[in-house]
Protein backbone atom coordinates (compact mmCIF):
# COMPACT_ATOMS: atom_id res chain seq x y z
CA UNK A 1 0.00 0.00 0.00
CA UNK A 2 1.33 3.61 -1.01
CA UNK A 3 2.35 6.08 1.83
CA UNK A 4 -0.51 8.31 0.42
CA UNK A 5 -3.46 5.83 0.64
CA UNK A 6 -1.93 4.42 4.72
CA UNK A 7 -2.02 8.43 5.41
CA UNK A 8 -5.56 8.70 3.82
CA UNK A 9 -6.93 5.79 6.19
CA UNK A 10 -5.14 6.86 9.43
CA UNK A 11 -6.87 10.53 8.88
CA UNK A 12 -9.94 8.89 7.91
CA UNK A 13 -9.96 6.78 10.95
CA UNK A 14 -9.01 9.34 13.60
CA UNK A 15 -11.35 11.59 11.92
CA UNK A 16 -14.20 8.98 12.29
CA UNK A 17 -13.39 8.44 15.83
CA UNK A 18 -13.40 11.94 16.70
CA UNK A 19 -16.63 12.46 15.30
CA UNK A 20 -18.30 9.47 16.75
CA UNK A 21 -16.66 10.38 20.16
CA UNK A 22 -17.86 14.42 19.29
CA UNK A 23 -21.82 13.65 18.76
CA UNK A 24 -22.83 10.43 20.70
CA UNK A 25 -20.40 10.65 24.08
CA UNK A 26 -19.50 8.81 26.23
CA UNK A 27 -18.23 5.74 24.59
CA UNK A 28 -15.90 3.57 26.00
CA UNK A 29 -12.90 2.11 23.88
CA UNK A 30 -15.16 -1.50 23.25
CA UNK A 31 -17.66 1.02 21.94
CA UNK A 32 -15.69 2.67 19.43
CA UNK A 33 -14.66 -0.34 18.26
CA UNK A 34 -17.82 -2.15 17.99
CA UNK A 35 -19.50 0.85 16.06
CA UNK A 36 -16.74 1.13 13.66
CA UNK A 37 -15.19 -2.05 12.94
CA UNK A 38 -12.53 -0.82 13.62
CA UNK A 39 -9.75 -3.08 15.73
CA UNK A 40 -9.06 -2.77 19.63
CA UNK A 41 -5.38 -2.27 18.99
CA UNK A 42 -6.40 0.92 16.24
CA UNK A 43 -9.21 2.77 18.44
CA UNK A 44 -6.15 2.37 21.73
CA UNK A 45 -3.69 4.39 19.09
CA UNK A 46 -6.21 7.04 17.90
CA UNK A 47 -7.63 7.34 21.36
CA UNK A 48 -3.73 8.14 23.07
CA UNK A 49 -3.19 10.88 19.97
CA UNK A 50 -6.54 12.26 20.55
CA UNK A 51 -5.63 12.32 24.30
CA UNK A 52 -2.49 13.22 24.08
CA UNK A 53 -3.49 16.34 22.34
CA UNK A 54 -6.26 17.56 24.72
CA UNK A 55 -8.96 16.69 22.19
CA UNK A 56 -10.89 14.71 24.59
CA UNK A 57 -11.12 13.43 28.30
CA UNK A 58 -11.85 10.45 30.17
CA UNK A 59 -14.45 10.26 32.95
CA UNK A 60 -15.37 7.30 34.87
CA UNK A 61 -18.80 5.85 35.20
CA UNK A 62 -20.20 3.10 37.52
CA UNK A 63 -21.68 0.47 35.30
CA UNK A 64 -22.99 -2.28 37.98
CA UNK A 65 -24.26 -2.65 41.58
CA UNK A 66 -20.91 -4.07 42.90
CA UNK A 67 -19.63 -0.18 41.61
CA UNK A 68 -17.34 -1.30 39.05
CA UNK A 69 -16.37 1.38 36.63
CA UNK A 70 -15.77 1.95 33.54
CA UNK A 71 -13.20 4.54 31.87
CA UNK A 72 -15.57 6.56 29.49
CA UNK A 73 -14.30 8.97 26.47
CA UNK A 74 -15.77 12.48 26.09
CA UNK A 75 -14.41 15.46 23.83
CA UNK A 76 -13.12 18.24 25.36
CA UNK A 77 -15.41 21.11 24.03
CA UNK A 78 -12.59 24.06 24.15
CA UNK A 79 -10.22 21.48 22.60
CA UNK A 80 -11.39 22.72 18.80
CA UNK A 81 -12.70 26.70 18.94
CA UNK A 82 -13.91 28.29 15.79
CA UNK A 83 -15.25 32.08 15.11
CA UNK A 84 -19.01 32.38 14.06
CA UNK A 85 -19.87 35.78 11.95
CA UNK A 86 -23.07 37.07 11.20
CA UNK A 87 -23.35 39.52 8.89
CA UNK A 88 -26.55 41.36 8.29
CA UNK A 89 -28.10 45.09 6.80
CA UNK A 90 -27.45 47.23 9.61
CA UNK A 91 -25.17 45.05 12.18
CA UNK A 92 -22.33 42.48 12.26
CA UNK A 93 -22.12 39.68 15.42
CA UNK A 94 -18.62 37.82 15.84
CA UNK A 95 -18.78 35.01 18.45
CA UNK A 96 -16.52 32.28 19.59
CA UNK A 97 -18.07 28.69 19.36
CA UNK A 98 -16.81 25.69 20.95
CA UNK A 99 -17.68 21.82 19.50
CA UNK A 100 -20.50 21.26 21.59
CA UNK A 101 -22.46 24.58 19.62
CA UNK A 102 -21.94 27.13 22.57
CA UNK A 103 -20.74 30.66 22.40
CA UNK A 104 -18.32 31.34 24.76
CA UNK A 105 -17.99 35.12 23.97
CA UNK A 106 -19.19 37.41 21.23
CA UNK A 107 -19.33 40.67 20.15
CA UNK A 108 -21.87 43.03 18.57
CA UNK A 109 -21.12 46.10 15.80
CA UNK A 110 -23.36 48.14 14.00
CA UNK A 111 -22.92 48.40 10.14
CA UNK A 112 -24.00 50.85 7.77
CA UNK A 113 -26.52 49.77 5.02
CA UNK A 114 -24.11 50.95 2.37
CA UNK A 115 -20.99 50.04 4.24
CA UNK A 116 -17.98 48.14 1.26
CA UNK A 117 -17.41 44.97 2.23
CA UNK A 118 -13.66 45.20 2.25
CA UNK A 119 -14.48 47.80 5.37
CA UNK A 120 -16.89 45.06 6.64
CA UNK A 121 -13.83 42.65 6.91
CA UNK A 122 -11.67 44.62 7.72
CA UNK A 123 -13.83 45.64 10.91
CA UNK A 124 -14.80 41.34 11.73
CA UNK A 125 -10.76 40.97 11.04
CA UNK A 126 -9.93 43.29 14.06
CA UNK A 127 -13.26 42.58 16.10
CA UNK A 128 -12.48 39.01 16.22
CA UNK A 129 -8.79 40.01 17.71
CA UNK A 130 -10.28 42.11 20.24
CA UNK A 131 -12.57 39.35 21.29
CA UNK A 132 -9.63 36.69 21.62
CA UNK A 133 -7.92 39.01 23.93
CA UNK A 134 -10.69 39.70 26.28
CA UNK A 135 -11.40 35.86 26.49
CA UNK A 136 -7.71 35.59 26.71
CA UNK A 137 -7.75 33.43 24.05
CA UNK A 138 -5.04 31.78 22.11
CA UNK A 139 -5.39 32.23 18.21
CA UNK A 140 -3.46 29.18 17.57
CA UNK A 141 -6.27 27.59 19.37
CA UNK A 142 -8.66 28.49 16.41
CA UNK A 143 -9.44 26.75 13.67
CA UNK A 144 -10.91 28.39 10.92
CA UNK A 145 -14.09 31.30 10.69
CA UNK A 146 -17.57 30.95 9.26
CA UNK A 147 -19.36 33.50 8.23
CA UNK A 148 -23.37 33.98 7.43
CA UNK A 149 -24.70 36.04 5.24
CA UNK A 150 -28.09 36.92 3.51
CA UNK A 151 -27.62 36.53 -0.37
CA UNK A 152 -26.50 33.91 -2.92
CA UNK A 153 -23.22 32.51 -2.11
CA UNK A 154 -20.17 30.38 -3.91
CA UNK A 155 -19.75 27.84 -1.54
CA UNK A 156 -17.02 26.48 -2.93
CA UNK A 157 -14.87 30.03 -3.62
CA UNK A 158 -16.86 32.04 -0.44
CA UNK A 159 -18.02 34.44 -3.27
CA UNK A 160 -20.80 36.47 -2.48
CA UNK A 161 -22.79 36.38 -6.23
CA UNK A 162 -25.72 38.75 -4.66
CA UNK A 163 -26.99 40.26 -1.68
CA UNK A 164 -29.61 42.22 -2.26
CA UNK A 165 -29.72 43.55 1.80
CA UNK A 166 -26.16 43.96 1.99
CA UNK A 167 -25.42 45.75 -2.06
CA UNK A 168 -22.76 43.13 -2.70
CA UNK A 169 -22.49 41.45 -6.03
CA UNK A 170 -19.41 39.32 -7.01
CA UNK A 171 -17.79 40.14 -3.78
CA UNK A 172 -14.73 37.66 -2.84
CA UNK A 173 -15.27 37.14 0.76
CA UNK A 174 -13.40 33.88 2.02
CA UNK A 175 -10.34 34.85 0.13
CA UNK A 176 -9.60 38.27 1.62
CA UNK A 177 -10.50 37.53 5.15
CA UNK A 178 -8.23 34.83 5.58
CA UNK A 179 -5.57 37.22 4.42
CA UNK A 180 -6.78 39.58 6.89
CA UNK A 181 -7.16 36.84 9.66
CA UNK A 182 -4.58 34.41 8.72
CA UNK A 183 -7.52 31.63 9.38
CA UNK A 184 -9.04 29.55 7.00
CA UNK A 185 -12.64 30.75 6.38
CA UNK A 186 -15.97 29.64 4.93
CA UNK A 187 -18.90 31.73 3.70
CA UNK A 188 -22.42 30.41 3.43
CA UNK A 189 -25.89 31.70 3.27
CA UNK A 190 -26.87 32.82 6.80
CA UNK A 191 -30.50 30.35 6.62
CA UNK A 192 -28.02 27.78 5.74
CA UNK A 193 -25.64 27.48 8.37
CA UNK A 194 -28.83 28.43 11.01
CA UNK A 195 -30.88 25.56 9.52
CA UNK A 196 -27.36 23.43 10.06
CA UNK A 197 -27.26 24.93 13.94
CA UNK A 198 -30.98 24.11 14.06
CA UNK A 199 -30.43 20.27 13.16
CA UNK A 200 -27.23 19.59 15.46
CA UNK A 201 -28.53 21.67 18.98
CA UNK A 202 -31.54 23.18 18.01
CA UNK A 203 -35.27 22.54 17.24
CA UNK A 204 -34.53 20.04 13.91
CA UNK A 205 -32.77 17.41 15.95
CA UNK A 206 -33.93 13.85 14.72
CA UNK A 207 -35.32 15.46 11.75
CA UNK A 208 -34.79 13.56 8.54
CA UNK A 209 -35.93 16.12 6.45
CA UNK A 210 -36.75 19.44 7.66
CA UNK A 211 -37.41 23.24 6.17
CA UNK A 212 -36.20 25.96 8.19
CA UNK A 213 -37.95 29.99 6.98
CA UNK A 214 -36.58 32.77 7.59
CA UNK A 215 -38.84 36.20 8.35
CA UNK A 216 -36.42 39.08 8.98
CA UNK A 217 -34.79 41.55 6.74
CA UNK A 218 -35.47 39.43 3.84
CA UNK A 219 -37.56 35.75 3.04
CA UNK A 220 -35.58 32.53 2.68
CA UNK A 221 -35.41 29.24 3.35
CA UNK A 222 -32.95 26.03 3.71
CA UNK A 223 -33.35 22.58 3.49
CA UNK A 224 -31.99 20.08 5.37
CA UNK A 225 -31.95 16.48 4.32
CA UNK A 226 -30.28 13.44 6.48
CA UNK A 227 -28.42 16.11 7.81
CA UNK A 228 -27.01 17.25 4.71
CA UNK A 229 -28.07 20.94 3.20
CA UNK A 230 -29.95 20.79 -0.21
CA UNK A 231 -27.88 23.43 -2.22
CA UNK A 232 -29.15 23.49 -5.33
CA UNK A 233 -27.03 23.78 -8.97
CA UNK A 234 -25.81 27.49 -7.75
CA UNK A 235 -25.94 27.65 -3.79
CA UNK A 236 -29.25 29.22 -4.22
CA UNK A 237 -31.89 26.40 -3.24
CA UNK A 238 -34.73 28.29 -0.65
CA UNK A 239 -34.27 31.76 -2.20
CA UNK A 240 -37.98 31.78 -2.06
CA UNK A 241 -38.31 35.86 -1.31
CA UNK A 242 -37.54 36.58 -4.59
CA UNK A 243 -40.83 34.19 -6.32
CA UNK A 244 -42.80 36.87 -7.49
CA UNK A 245 -46.28 36.44 -5.85
CA UNK A 246 -47.73 39.20 -8.07
CA UNK A 247 -46.03 40.51 -11.57
CA UNK A 248 -47.99 44.14 -11.07
CA UNK A 249 -47.21 44.56 -7.04
CA UNK A 250 -44.48 45.82 -4.65
CA UNK A 251 -40.91 46.85 -6.31
CA UNK A 252 -38.82 44.70 -4.33
CA UNK A 253 -35.18 45.94 -3.58
CA UNK A 254 -33.85 43.14 -6.28
CA UNK A 255 -35.17 45.09 -8.69
CA UNK A 256 -38.06 42.73 -9.94
CA UNK A 257 -41.60 43.75 -9.29
CA UNK A 258 -44.29 41.30 -6.69
CA UNK A 259 -41.92 39.42 -4.85
CA UNK A 260 -43.14 37.32 -1.61
CA UNK A 261 -40.35 39.67 0.59
CA UNK A 262 -42.04 42.81 -0.31
CA UNK A 263 -44.96 41.34 1.74
CA UNK A 264 -42.76 39.89 4.60
CA UNK A 265 -39.55 41.98 5.09
CA UNK A 266 -39.25 44.06 8.22
CA UNK A 267 -37.87 46.75 6.03
CA UNK A 268 -41.10 46.76 3.40
CA UNK A 269 -43.55 46.78 6.38
CA UNK A 270 -42.06 49.63 7.72
CA UNK A 271 -41.67 51.25 4.38
CA UNK A 272 -45.77 50.25 3.36
CA UNK A 273 -46.61 51.94 7.15
CA UNK A 274 -44.75 55.06 6.33
CA UNK A 275 -46.90 55.83 3.66
CA UNK A 276 -49.71 56.54 6.04
CA UNK A 277 -47.93 57.57 9.37
CA UNK A 278 -44.19 57.82 10.27
CA UNK A 279 -43.15 54.00 11.53
CA UNK A 280 -39.46 53.38 12.54
CA UNK A 281 -40.10 49.32 13.90
CA UNK A 282 -41.90 46.52 13.63
CA UNK A 283 -43.03 47.01 17.43
CA UNK A 284 -44.85 50.36 16.28
CA UNK A 285 -46.41 49.11 13.95
CA UNK A 286 -48.18 46.64 15.87
CA UNK A 287 -48.71 48.90 18.50
CA UNK A 288 -50.97 51.08 15.94
CA UNK A 289 -52.66 47.65 15.19
CA UNK A 290 -53.34 47.55 18.58
CA UNK A 291 -54.59 50.67 19.01
CA UNK A 292 -57.24 50.02 16.33
CA UNK A 293 -55.68 51.64 13.20
CA UNK A 294 -57.53 50.18 10.04
CA UNK A 295 -54.17 50.78 8.01
CA UNK A 296 -51.94 49.27 10.31
CA UNK A 297 -54.43 46.13 10.75
CA UNK A 298 -54.48 45.87 6.75
CA UNK A 299 -50.88 45.55 6.30
CA UNK A 300 -50.24 43.18 8.94
CA UNK A 301 -53.01 40.99 8.25
CA UNK A 302 -51.71 40.67 5.08
CA UNK A 303 -48.08 39.81 6.01
CA UNK A 304 -49.86 37.22 8.48
CA UNK A 305 -51.17 35.70 5.48
CA UNK A 306 -48.31 35.19 3.42
CA UNK A 307 -46.13 33.91 6.11
CA UNK A 308 -49.13 31.40 5.98
CA UNK A 309 -49.56 30.67 2.66
CA UNK A 310 -45.04 30.46 2.43
CA UNK A 311 -45.68 27.71 5.23
CA UNK A 312 -48.24 25.65 2.82
CA UNK A 313 -46.07 26.10 -0.51
CA UNK A 314 -42.55 24.75 1.55
CA UNK A 315 -45.07 21.79 2.51
CA UNK A 316 -46.30 21.58 -1.33
CA UNK A 317 -42.43 21.94 -2.72
CA UNK A 318 -40.30 19.73 -0.19
CA UNK A 319 -42.95 17.72 1.80
CA UNK A 320 -41.07 18.23 4.95
CA UNK A 321 -40.79 16.13 8.31
CA UNK A 322 -40.71 19.54 10.37
CA UNK A 323 -41.15 23.35 8.96
CA UNK A 324 -39.10 25.68 10.94
CA UNK A 325 -40.12 29.38 11.41
CA UNK A 326 -37.80 31.72 12.75
CA UNK A 327 -36.95 35.67 12.47
CA UNK A 328 -38.14 38.35 13.97
CA UNK A 329 -41.60 38.81 12.92
CA UNK A 330 -42.43 35.35 14.05
CA UNK A 331 -40.06 35.12 17.06
CA UNK A 332 -40.82 38.49 18.77
CA UNK A 333 -44.94 38.66 18.09
CA UNK A 334 -46.98 36.29 19.87
CA UNK A 335 -50.02 37.27 17.48
CA UNK A 336 -48.23 36.03 14.89
CA UNK A 337 -47.53 32.77 16.16
CA UNK A 338 -51.27 32.77 17.27
CA UNK A 339 -52.08 33.41 13.88
CA UNK A 340 -50.53 30.40 12.44
CA UNK A 341 -51.39 28.56 15.03
CA UNK A 342 -55.30 28.86 14.61
CA UNK A 343 -55.21 29.28 10.81
CA UNK A 344 -52.46 27.85 9.27
CA UNK A 345 -52.45 24.13 9.17
CA UNK A 346 -56.15 23.75 8.61
CA UNK A 347 -57.07 26.78 6.42
CA UNK A 348 -53.77 27.14 3.99
CA UNK A 349 -51.78 23.68 3.67
CA UNK A 350 -53.36 21.37 1.25
CA UNK A 351 -55.44 18.64 2.71
CA UNK A 352 -53.13 15.55 2.03
CA UNK A 353 -50.26 17.62 3.67
CA UNK A 354 -52.07 18.17 7.36
CA UNK A 355 -50.65 16.30 9.89
CA UNK A 356 -47.52 14.77 7.78
CA UNK A 357 -45.14 17.70 9.02
CA UNK A 358 -45.07 19.82 12.54
CA UNK A 359 -44.43 23.49 12.71
CA UNK A 360 -41.71 24.57 15.09
CA UNK A 361 -40.18 27.37 16.41
CA UNK A 362 -36.29 28.46 16.52
CA UNK A 363 -34.76 27.39 19.28
CA UNK A 364 -31.65 29.13 19.22
CA UNK A 365 -33.30 32.39 17.93
CA UNK A 366 -30.74 35.30 17.54
CA UNK A 367 -27.84 32.66 18.47
CA UNK A 368 -28.52 30.16 15.21
CA UNK A 369 -25.93 32.62 12.58
CA UNK A 370 -23.56 32.43 14.98
CA UNK A 371 -23.38 28.85 15.60
CA UNK A 372 -23.96 27.60 12.14
CA UNK A 373 -21.27 29.92 10.86
CA UNK A 374 -19.13 28.23 13.78
CA UNK A 375 -19.85 24.88 13.20
CA UNK A 376 -19.25 25.49 9.14
CA UNK A 377 -15.56 26.75 10.03
CA UNK A 378 -15.17 23.16 12.52
CA UNK A 379 -16.49 20.83 9.59
CA UNK A 380 -13.40 22.64 7.23
CA UNK A 381 -11.38 21.51 10.00
CA UNK A 382 -12.81 17.06 9.69
CA UNK A 383 -12.67 17.29 6.11
CA UNK A 384 -10.57 14.90 5.64
CA UNK A 385 -10.69 15.07 1.71
CA UNK A 386 -9.69 18.94 1.63
CA UNK A 387 -6.77 18.14 3.77
CA UNK A 388 -5.69 15.76 2.01
CA UNK A 389 -5.97 17.96 -1.19
CA UNK A 390 -3.97 20.57 0.62
CA UNK A 391 -0.96 17.80 1.61
CA UNK A 392 -0.84 16.95 -1.89
CA UNK A 393 -0.85 20.44 -3.13
CA UNK A 394 1.68 21.32 -0.75
CA UNK A 395 3.77 17.90 -2.09
CA UNK A 396 3.30 19.19 -5.58
CA UNK A 397 4.60 22.51 -5.04
CA UNK A 398 7.82 21.71 -2.67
Amino acid sequence: MQKHDQDFIRRKNRITVFELIKNSSPLSRAEIARLTGMSPTTVSRIVSELHSQSFMREIEQITSSVGRKAVLLQVNPRSVLSVGVEIDKSSIRIGIVDLDGKIISDKQMERAGNEDALITLERIAKGLLVLLEQEGLDKQNVVGVGVGLPGIVDYSTGTVLFSAQLGWKRTEISSVLQKLTGLEVAVDNELKVKALAEHLYGSARGSKRSVLIGFGSGVGSSLIIDGEVYRGETNSAGEIGHTVIDPNGILCECGKVGCLQTYIAEASLIEQANKVKPITTLEELFQAKNNGDFWAANILDRAMTFVAVTVSNIACMYNPDTVILSGKLVERFAEVREFIAEKCMGQFVWEPLRGTFQIVYSTLAGDGVVIGSGLLAQNLFLDIDRQLEQADHLTLNH
